[in-house]
């Protein structure tokens, strides 16, 4: 790999990989938190096959990334010579429209109904897909310097956590009335509205970033061998333990997100509580943000997600064990166990990029769109089991969809159950992940670095 001779990196760039965070944010948190809502409540449509289309469609997504992902590795797009930034050019505007189609209440019924919500599902897994995936693999040609990529890592976990706050925060406020019943239109507006912020800060990610690292074009013999990469994944203990935990983190991101207004607005009638919930995260990130970097410089990534992911356990526990009665004392104690979620988030695509860099290290293989995908493959996993879970659990505890449906009283505690379990198998996960498999210590780390610079030089 050669590196081009132009600017260095700089907060230019970190702040390119915030927007870039934030353009798939707008579209793809407002489909994991309300789609399935959405669906239910306004189209009437049921939950087992709801169930089914989130099966279905995330299992073909899962299968479809390492498709999509080989496409930089195989074909460059341009006379630019940028391996990843002409493949986010083609997906963002149909990322952005498949955003609208899925909060559209159309006049169909029937066969037709459901026809729709399973073709614009899938429109936008896969709009999604062919934006989110050379972007993550991106940061490994902005910059080969850990320290860099630490530093991508942060500001993209910004991006989704700015769009939660500032945006995602007030859907419960536009969306429902006093009453926490829908407002339909609402949701269609809102979802042009970020559709259009979408697109906008793809620009910004797309102008603000450099792609500064070249890989040696191959000569015309040689071919791309996915099998490569495959064999090199297989023995990469570490990418293996990322994407255990990654899995368990989908659990807690799709999974709670998508659920979570059920508990509000059925177990505690309070939806306005949901905007506190989120606003609330604002100190943790305020706290989080510089305090993460010299942790990780204290004790390395690992040590540092471990603290966080320990945290999370004992509170997550405490809430799925005892029933907390108050809507405000629930929303503390899940603030508090999103402190270590934060943290996770805040150096996952770090340890990614890690990942990538002990498979050129250990087996001299290097295919970052490819790998890369292979993990978002893990992605998609944890949010097939998410999304079909979360629909077949309200169903088996006897959740009825339409707008003006009253629920029963063992539906209702059943709701407040299952949405305190997913935080608890999410944190099982993430500590057999990254405590258990995940084997790049801090010393390791280095010496791996160490390593791959005297090699590139």
């Amino acid at each position: 790999m050669n590196k081009r001779n132009v600017r260095p990196f700089s907060k230019r760039d970190e702040i390119g990989y915030v927007f870039g965070d934030m353009a798939g944010s707008f579209v793809n948190l407002f489909v994991d938190a309300y789609f399935l809502t959405f669906c239910t409540y306004v189209l009437g449509i049921s939950l087992a096959w709801m169930g089914s289309l989130f099966l279905a469609a995330r299992l073909w997504d899962a299968v479809n990334d390492p498709i999509m992902g080989s496409f930089p590795d195989r074909w460059m797009l341009g006379k630019s010579g940028d391996k990843f930034k002409p493949w986010i050019k083609i997906f963002m505007i149909p990322l952005a429209l498949s955003g609208v189609l899925c909060f559209s209440k159309v006049p169909f019924e029937g066969v037709a109904l459901h026809a729709w919500v399973a073709f614009v599902y899938v429109l936008y897994g896969m709009s999604y897909t062919g934006t989110s995936m050379p972007f993550g693999a991106m940061a490994s040609v902005v910059s080969t310097d850990p320290i860099d990529r630490s530093k991508l890592s942060r500001a993209r976990s910004l991006g989704g956590t700015f769009v939660g706050i500032a945006a995602l925060s007030f859907v419960p406020v536009v969306c429902f009335d006093s009453e926490s019943n829908i407002i339909p239109e609402r949701f269609t507006l809102l979802a042009v509205i970020f559709g259009i912020l979408s697109v906008v800060c793809y620009c910004l990610l797309l102008h603000l970033t450099t792609e500064r690292v070249r890989e040696e074009k191959k000569q015309n013999t040689e071919k791309f061998n996915y099998g490569n990469v495959l064999k090199a994944v297989v023995k990469n203990r570490p990418l293996i333990g990322v994407m255990v935990a990654t899995i368990g983190s989908m659990l807690y991101i799709t999974g709670s997100n998508q659920i979570r207004s059920y508990v509000f607005k059925e177990y505690y009638g309070n939806t306005s509580a949901m905007t506190l919930l989120s606003l609330a995260s604002v100190p943790i990130i305020i706290i989080c943000f510089p305090l993460v970097p010299k942790l990780v410089a204290k004790f390395g990534k690992k040590t540092t997600l471990m603290f966080g992911v320990i945290s999370s356990t004992v509170l997550s526990v405490i809430i799925f064990a005892v029933k907390i009665p108050n809507v405000y004392v629930y929303s503390v104690l899940n603030v508090l166990a999103m402190i270590g979620q934060t943290v996770f988030t805040m150096l996952i695509w770090a340890l990614v990029t890690d990942c990538l860099d002990y498979s050129e290290w250990k087996f001299h293989e290097r295919s970052d769109g490819s790998m890369y995908s292979l993990y978002t493959f893990s992605r998609k996993i944890g949010s097939t089991i998410a999304s079909a879970g979360v629909s077949f659990g309200l169903q088996a505890i006897g959740y009825i969809s339409g707008n003006n449906v009253v629920q029963s009283d063992a539906t209702i505690n059943n709701i407040y159950m299952l949405v305190a379990l997913i935080p608890v198998l999410t944190c099982v996960l993430e500590l057999i992940g990254i405590g258990a498999i995940f084997n790049l210590d801090k010393e390791q780390t280095k010496e791996m670095y160490a390593e791959l610079k005297q090699r590139r030089e």
